[in-house]
């Protein structure tokens, strides 16, 4: 069974598919070889890189806010308040994108996870039903 997720990229969203993967990952993932959890390790590749892309801007406004800072030049000096405010917004979009990483990805585990749940519970098989009834049976006798 396949179930849709959704992973949110910074303001714009992605679906994708979730499979059943046999390899206990993350619905399929890279690691049990499986179909659609690929596209969330895509996904999640493609945020991490616009994150890293985003921080390696911020260290270069920071090294030159603290040349400037150095410098004490009065146009090097007010040149700083729009770098620091440029910082200011690209640490707010990490933030955001942090926050759309980790909310997506706990609903892809969540989605996986409910998936593998649906399908060991409606399991066809007799010894399935067998040990699902046996244990209902157990758990009616410890509770009288």
């Amino acid at each position: 069974m396949e179930e849709d997720s959704v992973i949110s990229n910074g303001g714009r969203e992605e679906g994708v598919v979730v499979a059943n993967g046999s390899g206990g990952g993350v619905g399929g993932t890279a690691r049990s070889g499986g179909g659609g959890g690929g596209k969330v390790v895509q996904v999640l590749q493609r945020n991490f890189g616009e994150v890293q892309g985003i921080l390696e801007q911020n260290r270069v406004l920071i090294q030159e806010i603290s040349q400037n800072h150095e410098a004490r030049d009065a146009d090097g000096l007010t040149r700083n308040v729009a770098l620091i405010r440029e910082l200011n917004t690209n640490i707010a979009r990490v933030v955001d994108l942090y926050a759309n990483l980790s909310g997506s990805f706990s609903r892809s585990v969540t989605a996986a996870a409910s998936a593998n749940n649906t399908n060991a519970t409606n399991s066809t098989s007799p010894s399935a039903a067998a040990a699902a009834k046996a244990s209902k049976r157990s758990r009616a006798t410890d509770t009288e």
